[in-house]
């Protein structure tokens, strides 16, 4: 049994806001409905193209908008129909560049350098792209080559047992040469007839299909060599032997609402995991548990750490900060397709687990939920989300499907706090159709939201008491090649006067700095940008670490450093 279980009730979670907020009672519509933000501000929006949209049901499951991926100038939009790519470069004004019909959900899609992968699960998919029942049956990972965005052309087609629902690309630091996919497969397992070597029993088969991931590993400059190289038990009792050695049912007979689970925490794959390279260890959302997983070696990844939750119903998807030590995991009850946001719910249902990690542990630290009830004509529940580059605190923006997006402070693990949203009234009235927002992520200082049934919005922070203009800049001067959200990377932050500014705004905000200290690092800051800007970078310089020594506290420490950094910079 999976170690460090908690207690219903024995935390809170976040309540629903008191005041009236106004994404209650929104008026609904597909394309038209009302909306409402906070401290965002929506800069475009792009329908879904022909070939990706039912216009007599926006909420059409074979047509569904999922994951997004993100590479150079372009967005790249997963669709149970294929993939569109759309270039970004002028936030404003995204540009579909080009559309791939490739038909077979989930459509989740990472980019690594020229590579494109794809997971495709449903039984309607064929190797060729098309659903010709004639046609080879085809559930794995597909790789495309996009060297040329605008023909991508599929060079690898991995068949799997369990298809693909999610992947995961690990990159491994002493290895360029390779990229690694770990496949979460939660379809039906295939027939050996379809497929051989496949299994479902683990008292009958050397080989049963569930309880494990697929590891796949692909040459970056051949990729057509992609093929699994393990296929790990990470759910293994170290004990017994046992491979179904985790949660296998609920802990109840039903959910603690009084409905059902939807679906059952059983854990026999993972729905999702998030690799962190730079640190050693990746979390996987596997159904019924958390896991805290060592790839160091990426072929051969090694569970550390399991907990479990009663309030749970399916651990989604996963999240660390910037720091690795912290991990969010999300709770999808209901699968995605309920209202799963009312204000008769408990706010630690469908909602995401903050955790602490220390020595290599999960430590439980609180719940936190979207703050603003929905009604039930909104399928809502706590689904994929990112961190928000700000130095010095730990951010995330987060999807909740037609609960629209949240952006929330988490570097207080216990006490989490909204800080800006987004939402839109339902897509019918009078009736729950399904849609909202998939996944929502920053890229390069915007927020991207792939929603389900309308198509890309593109938003930007604004600022406010909660998040300042320099943090907000100081986020927005990351740049990154490539992100995948299940792939993060590690941020730094390159010195700039954002950066300082942003340190010192958080010091304010938490009133940990004297008021006369405080005016004169505000002081000593604008005379050396002044002096920066005029081309006098060794008099700027100066005036940074002249005031710098003025920051003996501890809780200075971290403005201290960026003014020293800035100053060897100049």
């Amino acid at each position: 049994m999976a170690t460090g279980l908690l207690l219903v009730g024995a935390l809170p979670g976040t309540a629903w806001a008191a005041e009236p907020d106004p994404r209650v009672g929104l008026g609904a519509g597909w394309l038209d409905a009302e909306s409402a933000s906070s401290n965002v501000k929506l800069l475009a929006h792009r329908d879904k193209p022909a070939g990706f949209v039912d216009p007599a049901n926006p909420g059409n499951f074979g047509y569904v908008a999922s994951d997004l991926a993100f590479g150079g100038k372009y967005a790249f939009l997963g669709n149970y129909n294929g993939f569109n790519i759309v270039d970004v470069s002028n936030p404003t004004k995204p540009k579909l560049a080009t559309s791939v019909v490739c038909p077979g959900g989930q459509g989740d899609l990472s980019v690594h350098g020229n590579l494109l992968f794809m997971s495709v699960e449903e039984s309607r998919a064929r190797v060729d792209c098309t659903t010709n029942p004639a046609g080879t049956r085809f559930q794995g990972i597909r790789v495309f080559d996009i060297s040329d965005v605008l023909n991508p052309k599929q060079v690898a087609a991995v068949q799997l047992c369990r298809g693909s629902h999610t992947h995961t690309l690990v990159t491994d630091p002493k290895d360029p040469n390779n990229v690694y996919v770990y496949v979460s497969g939660t379809a039906g397992v295939r027939p050996a007839t379809t497929m051989e070597g496949c299994n479902t029993n683990p008292a009958t088969g050397e080989n049963p299909s569930r309880w494990r991931i697929d590891i796949i590993k692909v040459p970056v400059a051949a990729p057509e060599q992609a093929a699994v190289v393990n296929q790990p038990r990470l759910f293994t009792d170290p004990k017994t032997g046992r491979i179904d050695g985790l949660q296998n049912g609920p802990q109840a007979p039903q959910h603690p609402s009084g409905g059902p689970w939807l679906p059952r925490p059983d854990t026999n794959a993972c729905h999702d995991i998030t690799a962190f390279p730079a640190i050693g260890l990746a979390a996987g959302a596997c159904q019924g548990n958390g896991i805290l997983i060592d790839i160091s070696d990426p072929a051969n990844p090694v569970r550390i750490d399991e907990v479990s939750d009663p309030n749970f119903a399916y651990w989604h998807s996963a999240t660390f900060n910037n720091d690795g030590t912290k991990v969010i995991f999300t709770d999808e009850w209901g699968g995605g397709g309920a209202p799963h946001c009312l204000a008769s719910e408990q706010p630690q249902w469908g909602a995401n687990a903050i955790f602490d990690i220390v020595d290599r542990k999960m430590k439980f630290a609180s719940y936190y939920k979207l703050p603003a009830p929905q009604s039930t004509q909104e399928n809502c529940v706590a689904h994929n989300g990112s961190l928000i580059p700000v130095p010095g605190r730990d951010i995330m923006m987060q999807a909740w499907y037609q609960g629209g997006i949240s952006v929330f402070d988490f570097t207080d693990s216990a006490h989490p706090r909204e800080i800006a949203f987004f939402d839109r009234g339902p897509v019918k009235a009078d009736t729950l159709e399904l849609g909202g927002f998939w996944s929502a992520y920053w890229y390069n200082g915007n927020l991207y939201g792939n929603e389900i049934a309308r198509g890309l919005d593109v938003l930007a922070l604004t600022p406010s008491a909660l998040l300042s203009k320099a943090e907000i800049t100081a986020a927005s001067q990351v740049k990154l090649a490539r992100f995948n959200a299940q792939s993060q990377p590690k941020i730094t932050w390159k010195p700039s006067f954002a950066v300082a500014r942003a340190y010192y705004d958080q010091l304010v905000r938490a009133n940990a700095i004297d008021p006369k200290l405080k005016d004169r690092v505000d002081e000593f800051l604008d005379r050396a940008e002044d002096y920066a800007d005029g081309g006098k970078r060794s008099a700027a310089a100066a005036q940074l670490r002249a005031v710098s020594n003025k920051l003996d506290a501890p809780q200075h420490q971290k403005l201290k450093q960026a003014m020293l950094d800035l100053a060897a910079s100049l």
